[in-house]
């Protein structure tokens, strides 16, 4: 099987579970080298290099907080150190703060604010840190949420907020980086099977959410990550600027 990444260096940011981590072994199995950053759990992120390594590549993790967008330069940094290059940016690190309508008065703002600090300014930060050393050709990728468009339910104001806000400084950084022949797109999952949706939305998705899929079930990691496969690799050079919705029919 041709393996279209191979000699590619990608760094994978929040890939120490759910979309990240499947996000990373994907493009491992395509020949890249992978680097995740993650924050919290050093096991499970070591769990994960351990697999990619069993790919054949070459592989890290790398502990970064991006709600410090003071460490966006060293995680790219180490990258560099690591690997000598970086050839392609997937930004996936976020959290989801939702459930509380906006005139609620018991409204965690404290939580929010530290939303749009990690999805937005650390989002910025590491895509400003990364820009410069990318190689020319390379891609970047931006993690969104349908919720970005399109918003079907209350209690999401400021995570739909912080995802509109990525798609936008995507499509302004593709105009930067396109004279480089650099990529820049989004993508825009809808429900998941991840410990983020999970948190949201408990044990299930409730009927009435998935009776306004017309493909009635949840998009899986493989289809997600394999778009982002796509989007990473030689058959998408003349796509940029893209926001590609990847969630059932939702947004229709």
């Amino acid at each position: 099987m041709k393996k279209p990444l191979i000699g590619k260096v990608a760094l994978v940011t929040g890939g120490s579970r759910g979309l990240g981590a499947a996000t990373a072994e994907a493009l491992a199995e395509q020949g890249a080298d992978v680097a995740i950053s993650y924050v919290a759990s050093t096991e499970k992120a070591d769990a994960v290099v351990e697999k990619l390594r069993a790919k054949g590549v070459r592989a890290v993790a790398i502990k970064s907080d991006q709600a410090d967008t003071a460490t966006a330069k060293p995680l790219i940094e180490a990258v560099l150190a690591h690997f000598g290059k970086l050839d392609i940016l997937i930004n996936n690190a976020a959290i989801a703060v939702q459930g509380k309508s906006v005139d609620d008065p018991e409204l965690d703002t404290a939580s929010l604010d530290r939303q749009w600090q990690i999805n937005v300014l650390g989002t910025v930060a590491t895509t400003r840190a990364a820009a410069p050393v990318l190689s020319d050709g390379g891609r970047i990728i931006f993690i969104g949420s349908l919720l970005g468009g399109h918003v079907p339910f209350a209690g999401a104001a400021d995570y739909a907020g912080t995802k509109a806000a990525i798609a936008g400084y995507a499509r302004g950084v593709a105009r930067d980086l396109g004279g480089r022949n650099i990529t820049v797109n989004t993508i825009q999952p809808g429900i998941m099977p991840t410990d983020m949706s999970s948190e949201v939305l408990g044990d299930g998705v409730p009927d009435a959410l998935l009776s306004l899929h017309p493909i009635r079930r949840i998009a899986t990691l493989e289809e997600v990550s394999a778009l982002v496969c796509f989007l990473a690799g030689p058959n998408a050079g003349y796509m940029t600027g893209g926001v590609i919705d990847v969630a059932g029919g939702l947004a229709i």
